[in-house]
């Protein structure tokens, strides 16, 4: 099962197609321009994002680009404008890049060239990152003449440790994917033809293998725990315990383990919230 996104011209700056292991992969579609970044695009990522959020065919998400570059960026056109004196730089209404991090859904990124400022950040969204050796990564930041942006200096020491990241944030140099898994920004490098099989192969294993609900509040727990106490973050966890005890997808994950055949878990609802596993946590007497 195939679906592609909208009939408008600015629909196509994003592709949209979801297969029938409920693996949805969203391709920035700018080729000429090597999938640089513009408003619309963001737009209409965004509102892809939230359409695989809603879905309950969507288990996984897979974000890649079109042609030979992830995305190396803002579209320097707009750069040239933002520039300008007076110009200025509007982010009313826009859509805050973050913000799906509280996406229910797993999110692998399939790094295939070129990524680079906004686009290391779309990348760093996603939850596991693929990358094709030879493509090419940097902040880019303060060769433009910016500082940090979107947040780039809270999430990559979070990341890779804060001196990497203070080499990478203030240098803006580029970097191959073989460093940037060294650094532990990418999780697998493989060969530029194999990218695409590999990130597949990926998602549709967990997406075959893994219950949603398990998968959403796996993510909810990590994102929100990172800036929690220990305490805190193990009374969290407990309820998540107390929630999947004798849930039906517990049930069948045992089951199907005990009778050697794959999990058949019941897709993701729309209105599910992870916080139902997290909320009123407690600590046992």
């Amino acid at each position: 099962m195939s679906e592609r996104a909208g009939a408008r011209a600015d629909t196509d700056l994003v592709l949209y197609d979801v297969d029938e292991d409920g693996v949805a992969t969203l391709t920035l579609n700018r080729p000429e321009r090597k999938n640089a970044w513009n408003p619309l695009m963001e737009t209409r990522f965004f509102e892809l994002l939230d359409r695989a959020a809603a879905d309950p065919r969507v288990r996984v998400v897979i974000v890649t680009g079109a042609g030979k570059a992830f995305c190396p960026g803002m579209d320097m056109q707009r750069l040239e404008q933002n520039s300008r004196p007076g110009e200025g730089l509007h982010l009313e209404g826009r859509s805050p890049m973050y913000s799906r991090r509280l996406l229910p859904k797993p999110m692998i990124a399939a790094i295939n060239g070129g990524c680079a400022g906004v686009g290391l950040i779309q990348a760093l969204i996603c939850d596991v990152r693929f990358a094709a050796r030879g493509a090419r990564f940097s902040t880019a930041f303060t060769r433009r003449g910016l500082a940090g942006e979107y947040n780039l200096p809270y999430v990559l020491p979070r990341l890779i440790g804060l001196e990497n990241a203070l080499d990478l944030l203030l240098s803006g140099r580029t970097f191959d994917a073989d460093e940037a898994k060294a650094l532990g920004l990418v999780s697998r490098v493989v060969e530029p033809g194999e990218l695409m099989d590999a990130a597949r192969a990926y998602a549709r294993d967990i997406a075959r293998n893994c219950s949603p609900r398990a998968m959403a509040v796996v993510r909810h727990q990590v994102y929100g725990d990172l800036d929690r106490d220990f305490p805190e973050a193990l009374a969290r966890s407990y309820s998540a315990m107390e929630y999947f005890a004798g849930s039906p997808d517990f049930r069948e994950g045992v089951v199907s383990f005990t009778q050697k055949r794959p999990p058949k878990f019941a897709g993701l609802p729309p209105e599910f919230d992870p916080q139902e596993a997290t909320r009123d946590p407690f600590l046992p007497g």
